[in-house]
């Protein structure tokens, strides 16, 4: 089995054709059918059903192809540790983080590395909650910025920079927005504007009002930041966010009051695998982060 027939079974397996296969691969497609043929002589089974022109992976197909895309990270991983062996400095970092910090952490700490590691690259990627813990687990990525640091994931090792407070967002005609903070409870009457069921900045706000005897109502949800905010911002409710999303984008339709009873806070930390070590150049990130947490958890306040 040699590589460039891994190499073309996968294309040809996310593509479901092999002509299309040879042009990303800029091969001839009879070269692509030849070490698909010998591949699959080689391992005695069919790997694709033909469909007129489309291929369609087989039962067995779909099971290889999970061990062999396993198989190319492994080997992307060495090649990329090797290099960063040789030169740390010329790395690539790769970072997941959630749309709370796209705006503000993200940007301020990348360009802080960068300032003492310039020649460092960065491949950023936004996802959800769920998304960057299983990311970080299976190995899609080594490093994700999220809070609150997840508890209880024996694939995940957490480590905690900072904790921030969460506020409140106020139509500025709400009877409440001339006060210069507010206490959870003067809300349990309002309509909320939440992230829907399941994100966990949703289950955050809901947990703390539920400590306190009532149930948000939550009368729309967004799934964006931005959507959320218009929503207050058009007066269909309030919502409550952490501090660090509230950098921009801030209508001026919208009043944004520190909680001073209860502190609704989360944990804000970096995430990466408990059983694998870090290459070299995401290891120097990681140890960044650690070192400039103390500066971190003043971003929200600024």
């Amino acid at each position: 089995m040699e590589l460039r027939q891994i190499q073309y079974f996968i294309e040809v397996a996310k593509l479901e054709h092999v002509t299309e296969a040879s042009y990303a691969l800029h091969v001839s497609q009879s070269a692509v059918s030849r070490q698909i043929f010998k591949l699959e002589s080689e391992l005695g089974v069919d790997l694709f059903i033909h469909e007129g022109r489309k291929v369609k992976l087989t039962p067995i197909g779909r099971l290889f192809l999970e061990h062999m895309e396993h198989l190319m990270k492994v080997i992307e991983n060495a090649q990329q540790e090797i290099s960063e062996y040789l030169d740390p400095e010329r790395g690539i970092v790769r970072i997941g983080f959630p749309s709370s910090m796209a705006a503000q952490m993200i940007p301020k700490v990348v360009s802080a590395f960068r300032e003492r590691y310039p020649s460092v690259h960065f491949q950023l990627q936004h996802g959800s909650y769920k998304e960057l813990v299983e990311w970080v687990a299976k190995g899609d990525m080594n490093l994700a910025i999220m809070g609150p640091v997840p508890q209880n994931e024996p694939l995940i090792k957490g480590v905690i920079l900072f904790e921030e407070k969460f506020a409140a967002l106020l139509p500025a005609g709400h009877h409440l927005a001339g006060q210069t903070s507010v206490k959870l409870n003067e809300l349990k009457e309002d309509l909320f504007v939440l992230f829907p069921e399941g994100f966990v900045l949703r289950d955050i706000v809901v947990k703390a009002c539920a400590n306190i005897g009532f149930r948000p109502k939550v009368k729309f949800e967004g799934d964006d930041l931005d959507a959320i905010k218009g929503l207050v911002s058009a007066g269909l409710g309030l919502t409550v966010l952490p501090e660090i999303a509230l950098s921009e984008h801030i209508a001026s339709s919208i009043v944004i009051l520190p909680i001073t009873e209860p502190h609704v806070t989360r944990d804000v930390g970096v995430i990466i695998p408990a059983n694998r070590e870090l290459p070299p150049t995401e290891k120097l990130f990681y140890d960044f982060l650690q070192e400039m947490a103390p500066d971190l958890g003043t971003a929200s306040k600024e």
